[in-house]
């Protein structure tokens, strides 16, 4: 992708801003999680102006405030997530890392006195360790398996050496390099098994969370009634929002007594204060426009370009992989040139990954793996010991579709 890298000085002001929108029109970047197929131009009036969702989403603000369309959004959500009706919370936020951060921050707030503990996976999102840092939180750091999955052996023993105090749990629904899918009934199952009846089992499903729930066999339950205690979700990456968004549900009965605050006539339950009106919009509109059926509709296809990806890397004997239901390929880094040239993201040890979300085509797929064609058998890198220790390629057949 090629942007300014810095600001001109010889233009308009209008010249700057057309000079801008003319670089980023040219994104084509296959390696970053945001959805391409939705057209959010008839929210962009809305732009034009203030509008703060300052607060809980049910209270209201003197400001401007779109309040009535987040709390639309949320509960339609809640029901994806098999929120109960009469017991169920969430909010809009700045972002992913914000929606998780206020799951945690809540769970801690549960077993405040009692030194609870925090427990995630190497492969979860580096914003986790930052998360315990902040709020204080000791934390243990769980193996994972080839695939990304958590280690369900590792952490029980974790869990086993701490059975006396509150346990955290943060399971992923969609890593960030392979897009992993952790059970969280698995892991509710080690909890019960050790007795920890002080505990929180949170979801960061940025990425997969919502594309999974679609699915009519549900193959991970992430349902807030009985499995897990809160969800996240990154509003940008599935619906491809046009600003960075998040959202976080969890259960109302879970959460301790929130203050009033009279200068913004609003309950204080949101980490940030100010909370942009444009996203519950935006999120409302995409929800409308294409309901359940349509959702679950752009997820499969973007399944199918992945599966196609997969198939086609293969096809060049291109080492590849992908997890089930994943939009995310993984497979090994091709030469800098082509990958700087497509967008992949390369994560440590020689592996990187194209996500097919909804509105990647294959005509891009296509386009990668012609360049990657032209180096095959030539300057084609070995599995580095990194790749080895994230894909085994002695226990893999070429380009696997894990199960």
């Amino acid at each position: 992708m090629s942007v300014p890298t810095s600001v001109p000085d010889n233009l308009s002001l209008a010249a700057q801003i057309e000079n801008l929108l003319a670089s980023l029109a040219k994104d084509r970047s296959i390696g970053f999680p945001a959805a391409r197929d939705i057209d959010y131009g008839p929210t962009l009036p809305l732009f034009r102006m203030l509008i703060n969702n300052v607060g809980d989403p049910e209270t209201a603000p003197d400001t401007a405030h779109t309040k009535a369309y987040e709390r639309e959004v949320l509960n339609w959500h809640a029901d994806l997530f098999r929120a109960p009706t009469g017991d169920r919370w969430g909010y809009l936020t700045g972002d992913g890392t914000e929606a998780n951060q206020a799951a945690i921050l809540l769970a801690r707030d549960r077993f405040a006195g009692a030194d609870p503990v925090l427990y995630y996976s190497q492969a979860t999102h580096y914003w986790i360790n930052k998360t315990a840092g902040m709020f204080g939180l000791p934390e243990v750091v769980i193996r994972t398996d080839n695939t990304g999955e958590i280690d369900y052996d590792d952490l029980r023993g974790e869990l086993a050496r701490r059975r006396d105090r509150p346990a955290i749990v943060v399971a992923n629904a969609g890593t960030t390099v392979t897009e992993a899918v952790d059970d969280p009934v698995r892991i509710r199952s080690i909890l019960s098994d050790l007795a920890i009846r002080k505990n929180h089992l949170h979801v960061d499903g940025a990425l997969a969370g919502v594309p999974l729930v679609l699915l009519p066999e549900r193959p991970v339950a992430l349902d807030l009634d009985a499995v897990i205690d809160s969800v996240a979700i990154s509003c940008h990456k599935f619906y491809g929002t046009t600003i960075t968004g998040g959202l976080v549900l969890t259960r109302r009965s879970l959460q301790r007594a929130a203050r009033r605050i009279a200068y913004t006539a609003t309950t204080d339950t949101t980490i940030g204060g100010s909370r942009t009106g444009q996203l519950a919009v935006q999120m409302w509109y995409v929800m409308r426009l294409f309901g359940e059926d349509g959702h679950r509709e752009r997820a499969e296809q973007a399944r199918e370009t992945a599966r196609y990806a997969h198939s086609l890397l293969a096809s060049i004997g291109w080492p590849a992989w992908r997890n089930v239901h994943a939009f995310t390929v993984y497979f090994t880094t091709p030469p800098l040139t082509i990958a700087r040239r497509h967008g992949l993201s390369n994560a440590d040890g020689g592996i990187s990954h194209l996500i097919c979300m909804p509105g990647v085509t294959r005509q891009q797929i296509e386009a990668l793996v012609a360049d990657i064609a032209t180096v095959k058998g030539t300057d084609q890198p070995g599995p580095s010991r990194g790749v080895r220790r994230l894909v085994p390629v002695a226990q893999l057949p070429l380009s696997a579709e894990r199960p």
